[in-house]
């Protein structure tokens, strides 16, 4: 089953949140149209590395279960495009999305 759900941020921005449920496993991401976070399935060295060319704006927080908890938890990763744009690692998934619009 798939659920997509509006987030409105801080600054009244709008974004989209996208729950993929599938066997065993959850993929969370809440996305803007220049980038996203991710729950843990996503791989921040291989956005890194292989797709760098890319310049992929993301981050990547683990634990989380639900949208509303990637939305407040704390990003365990980032990918270089995201730190050009002052997203670190310890911030809030919803405060790195405000940086992505």
């Amino acid at each position: 089953m798939m659920r997509m759900v509006p987030f409105t941020l801080e600054n009244g921005e709008i974004v989209l949140g996208v729950e993929v449920k599938l066997p065993k496993t959850t993929l969370l991401a809440i996305m803007t149209d220049k980038g996203y976070i991710m729950c843990g399935a996503l791989d921040v060295t291989l956005l890194n590395e292989r797709l760098g060319d890319r310049e992929i704006l993301a981050g990547r927080a683990v634990g989380v279960r639900t949208l509303e908890e990637l939305m407040e938890a704390p990003l365990e990763s980032v990918t270089i495009t995201a730190e050009a744009k002052g997203i670190i690692v310890g911030m809030k998934g919803s405060a790195a999305l405000q940086l992505m619009l």
